[in-house]
């Protein structure tokens, strides 16, 4: 039997976002190396397979990358259906990538399988349209912790005319504001901070660039959250922008363009 391994996204949080294929992964799987931020319930897939914890947590001790490449190969090479479970989607600051360009130069056939990214969970269950037409004509998804300490691009951030959703940022809401001032954005643009995206427990709130670390410190913002940053984030995916439409405006002819064989 060929190694392989399955990197799976397994979804913001709520598991009825899991895809199907990738629960099809998790039936087949002997082994699940699973991530601190992948709910529980959706073990509930793989009630055979041995799970291995190898999370990686801001501020608490992480597994080394090295162990879990270590552990994915060994396992592989007996002849183990594996599955990296990652939060969100493997290949947005999940390592996906880099994992698999790994196992694959060991001789190891990897699937990635997609999962929701917590950036587009959350501002869809607050009913933000991360793009909108004539407001917002793109996104841009960041992490605001870079491993070797390198700074982005804020003007072009602050200027890219897209909706900025921000990853790993609560513990920088005071670099983030000032860097995106310094570049350009103006200091009422909207920001909505989404803590625990898509879970039961998730709370919203809902600021501007300029008072955000206030804001996010009297509503107590704790990890893990996303900032959404842009025009959109003062609307909602309900938004009718001509509220005084008739009755005759709104109705509709099922039947219109309709020829019966």
């Amino acid at each position: 039997m060929s190694a392989k391994v399955w990197l799976v996204g397994a979804g913001p949080g709520d598991p009825e976002l899991l895809t199907l294929k990738a629960v099809r992964a998790l039936r087949e799987a002997d082994v699940v190396l699973i991530d601190d931020l992948v709910n529980d319930a959706v073990l509930e897939h793989c009630p055979g397979a041995r799970i291995i914890p190898v999370g990686k947590r801001g501020g608490c001790r992480s597994t080394p990358q090295a162990f879990i490449h270590r552990l994915m190969l060994r396992y592989a090479r007996h002849g183990k259906c594996v599955v990296r479970l990652k939060g969100g989607d493997p290949c947005i600051f999940g390592r996906g990538g880099e994992e698999a360009q790994w196992l694959r130069e060991h001789g190891v056939e990897v699937e990635l399988v997609n999962g929701i990214t917590a950036g587009l969970a959350g501002a869809t269950q607050c009913d933000i349209p991360l793009t909108l037409r004539g407001v917002a004509r793109g996104v841009t998804l960041v992490t605001a912790h870079t491993q070797d300490g390198s700074s982005l691009n804020w003007q072009a951030l602050a200027q890219g005319g897209t909706t900025l959703v921000i990853y790993m940022g609560v513990a920088k809401l005071s670099e983030i504001r000032e860097q995106l001032l310094a570049g350009g954005m103006a200091a009422d643009m909207p920001v909505a901070m989404i803590e625990n995206a898509s879970l039961p427990h998730q709370r919203e709130c809902r600021s501007n660039l300029t008072a955000m670390e206030q804001d996010a410190s009297a509503f107590e913002l704790k990890s893990p959250a996303i900032l959404v940053i842009g025009a959109v984030a003062a609307r909602s995916a309900l938004y009718c922008g001509n509220e005084s439409a008739s009755e005759a405006d709104l109705s509709v002819d099922i039947n219109a363009g309709y020829q019966r064989a």
